[in-house]
């Protein structure tokens, strides 16, 4: 039986339950198979929590912190500290995780950015950025938050990837008493224009949907076709990620309802459906226990797995050992390689700053994945 071309309301139906959605699994899974084969990635990476300040106020975050509970910025030596570790494990990746903007809200940060003779926290960002490329062979992978046309001229020299989660396309989750209320820069008009302007500046993007914060099935299907309409247009999303929520505690949704993995499967074969065969998508492996059920569903990557730094995102989810999540992988009728932060089809001129260009091409393999693994083997 031929499977329709993605459609919102057949969509809405498998999330409902009306459809049976052995045959959404099936197509998905087939779909993955014909775009991206049976080789299942991940990118090995640290974790360099760059500052935990931010200018939003998400209700699901145990990320951003005041001032006093988690520091204001990580210091040049401690940042080359993560990434020479990460370095000596054979890690490619340096994940620049940080709050949006926080200048615009705390004075900490302002005092902190001057005293560095800068204007903002992005360029604190590229300092830290070019320090990593310069003392280490990682590359910085910068998740800051919003980004316009000038942030990511200034980032692109030293990093050939960045991005930035779309979360939802629904501005009803940005009103009183929902998630992303008094969080500016969660509106969706402003994530969208980061993605489009990563389409201008050629700068390879990862962006994905958040799920289980109080949406409803209709902004799900929005979100996806959202992001699938973005992707066409833009040529710059090399991965969309499905993540589900986790309730947190010390947070004002730590009672609410987490995604069931059954029916977030559903989601994650929506994306698959919905963005295509040779879409790349991704599900954190450390968000569930029995992960394999979202290669049914149709992912090919399992995102950036850390062998040294925790997820400070969700600081609850260890990450699974890599010798386990190759051994689960393989079990499952796949195999596991290491990638680079940049998916293959990006690395070449058009999409890879002229002065990063050849040492990208030199970490990677003939099929553009990451070549130290065939020094490590994938654990």
């Amino acid at each position: 039986m031929t499977h329709p071309s993605p459609d919102p309301d057949l969509a809405l139906r498998y999330l409902s339950g009306e459809t049976d959605e052995a045959l959404l699994f099936e197509h998905s899974s087939t779909l993955r198979d014909e775009g991206r084969g049976k080789v299942v990635t991940y990118s090995r990476k640290v974790f360099i929590p760059l500052t935990t300040l931010c200018n939003d106020r998400c209700t699901y975050c145990t990320f951003a912190k005041p001032p006093g509970a988690g520091g204001v910025y990580l210091e040049p030596d401690e940042v080359l500290a993560v990434a020479k570790a990460g370095d000596a494990a054979d890690c490619t990746e340096a994940l620049f995780t940080l709050g949006d903007r926080p200048e615009n809200r705390w004075p900490q940060a302002r005092d902190f950015l001057e005293g560095k003779g800068l204007d903002s926290t992005i360029e604190y960002l590229a300092e830290m950025s070019s320090l990593v490329r310069s003392e280490t062979s990682l590359f910085p992978h910068a998740n800051p938050g919003l980004l316009d046309d000038t942030a990511m001229t200034l980032l692109r020299p030293t990093n050939p990837s960045m991005g930035m989660m779309l979360e939802n396309i629904s501005t009803r989750l940005t009103e009183p008493g929902m998630p992303h209320h008094n969080c500016p820069t969660k509106e969706p008009v402003r994530r969208v224009a980061t993605i489009e302007a990563a389409g201008r500046q050629k700068v390879p993007f990862t962006t994905g949907i958040l799920v289980g914060i109080g949406e409803n099935h209709e902004e799900i299907v929005d979100s996806l076709f959202a992001l699938s309409d973005l992707a066409g247009a833009t040529g710059a999303i090399q991965e969309v990620i499905i993540q589900n929520f986790r309730a947190k505690a010390d947070t004002p949704m730590r009672r609410s309802a987490e995604p069931v993995p059954r029916w977030f499967a559903r989601v994650v074969a929506l994306a698959r459906w919905i963005m295509g065969a040779e879409a790349s998508i991704q599900v954190p492996p450390n968000l569930t226990e029995s992960y394999e059920i979202y290669l049914q569903a149709g992912i090919n990557d399992w995102g950036g797995v850390s062998p040294l730094t925790i997820d400070w995102v969700n600081p609850e989810a260890p990450w699974p050992h890599l010798e386990d999540l190759q051994r689960r992988t393989q079990a499952a009728g796949f195999e596991l390689r290491p990638r680079l932060p940049v998916y293959p089809e990006y690395i070449n001129e058009d999409w890879i700053d002229g002065g990063l260009l050849a040492d990208v091409q030199a970490a990677a393999d003939d099929d553009g994945l990451a070549a130290i693994w065939t020094k490590i083997g994938v654990a």
